[in-house]
């Protein structure tokens, strides 16, 4: 029997303007910041029987490339966004199942206030929320919040260790039984089951615990993804499920799921309760033909604009990348304390080379028909051995979410690949699932 995979929607560039650009803008162009477009992605991946939607997030306006936000705010590009935990509620009134992981960061709350924001969360959607764990990247936003810049990479990933220990251990400060609700003895909570948990740390101190109850999945799932060696360590500690592009062919993929499975046990958890789901950014058609023509109109538009893969490439690492020639290799001894991971993928190539990558969206060429696609990813699932795929579209319109739930997914489920029904309530029972 085939084994089925999970499927997730990230929601990449986060709650900020998506179809402006394209050729179906959509008639709520000007209302970008309301939640309707996001609440039809919500409707369709429920219909499919998605996981779970992450939406990603930042909290400056860039200014890396040329030293100035001016390319940022032109396209759109890592700003305007509005924060996610305000389109959470809507997301949930619009579905019943559908899992909803906004991207807090370790380097911008308080852990007291960060597990008490998911807490709300969670007991409001009836146990449908996850928590995507960032340490932050960029010093505009380390400035943002009173500090120069921000601490050492893998400094980051050990204030975030303590970090999630803090917050779990709040999550979990009232005994499941705590809530008596005897109306008449009478007694709403019993005192002795609910803990202080008296943190004194390195980076955090906290008393504890949290003032409301612990809420339907206790310790929500816990998204993370680590692409530097120490970000997959924290990953294979804390995580459960990891957003990654695996190196872009089936076998880095299936190296990247080994590794992460084989720390997971070091660190004594069972390997099988981390779901890794690899980026894919699928272009669906009726004919072959029609997807790769597709896919050519989106690779020369990408490559009319290479400033805004530049001012990306910018944000991700801090380097301004307007300062090199197109076409001489990136110096080999380039360092960053933003995204390492990306760095190491580019250093020793030309940025035009970067940028045609980019173009491609970079990974596995998933463009076809539903069922070419369908039959692709199939085949790296039974080769790289799980758990399923992440898909992303920083500029989708309607069409697009229409294209994925209603045409991919299907064929997915005609194979017997992904659900055709929810079996729990709970995020983390859906993730548990298989």
């Amino acid at each position: 029997m085939k084994r089925q995979f999970h499927l997730a929607w990230f929601l990449s560039q986060g709650y900020g303007p998506k179809s402006w650009r394209g050729d179906w803008p959509g008639s709520d162009l000007h209302r970008w910041m309301m939640p309707d477009l996001f609440v039809d992605l919500a409707r369709g991946m429920e219909r499919a029987c998605f996981d779970y939607m992450i939406i990603e997030d930042s909290s400056n306006v860039p200014y890396t490339y040329k030293g100035s936000h001016d390319t940022y705010l032109q396209y759109a590009a890592s700003a305007p966004k509005l924060d996610p935990a305000v389109l959470v509620p809507y997301l949930a009134q619009a579905t019943t199942h559908l899992g909803l992981v906004p991207t807090l960061s370790v380097s911008e709350y308080p852990p007291y206030l960060l597990a008490r924001l998911v807490n709300s969360l969670d007991h409001v959607t009836e146990g449908r929320i996850g928590w995507n764990c960032v340490t932050g990247s960029n010093d505009g936003a380390a400035q943002n919040y009173g500090h120069d810049k921000h601490r050492p990479h893998d400094e980051r990933y050990d204030v975030a260790d303590e970090f999630a220990d803090v917050v779990t251990r709040l999550w979990e400060a009232w005994e499941p039984d705590a809530v008596v609700l005897d109306r008449h003895k009478p007694m709403f909570a019993d005192g002795a089951k609910v803990h202080p948990i008296n943190h004194e740390g390195k980076y955090f101190r906290c008393r504890g615990p949290l003032n409301a109850p612990r809420s339907p999945q206790g310790r929500v799932p816990i998204c993370q993804a680590g692409g530097s060696p120490r970000g997959q360590r924290f990953a294979s500690r804390w995580a459960d499920t990891i957003i990654t592009e695996g190196g872009g062919s089936v076998a880095t993929m299936k190296a990247y799921r080994d590794r992460v499975r084989q720390q997971a046990a070091e660190y004594g958890r069972n390997p099988d309760d981390i779901k890794v789901l690899f980026l894919a950014h699928p272009i669906i058609d009726v004919s072959m033909e029609g997807a790769r023509e597709r896919q050519r109109r989106e690779q020369a538009e990408a490559e009319k604009h290479l400033d805004l893969h530049l001012s990306g490439m910018s944000r991700l690492t801090g380097i301004d990348f307007a300062k090199y020639d197109l076409d001489q290799p990136l110096p080999t001894d380039l360092t960053t304390n933003g995204h390492q991971s990306a760095l190491a993928k580019w250093v020793g190539k030309t940025p035009r080379s970067i940028l045609q990558s980019y173009a491609r969206k970079g990974g596995v060429d998933f463009t076809g028909t539903a069922d070419h696609v369908a039959g692709m990813m199939q085949d790296i699932m039974e080769e790289v051995g799980g758990d399923g795929f992440l898909i992303f579209n920083s500029y989708f319109d309607r069409r697009y979410v229409i294209e994925v739930c209603d045409g991919l997914v299907p064929e997915l489920q005609r194979r017997g690949l992904t659900r055709r029904a929810y079996a729990h309530k709970h995020l983390k029972d859906n993730l548990l699932e298989f």
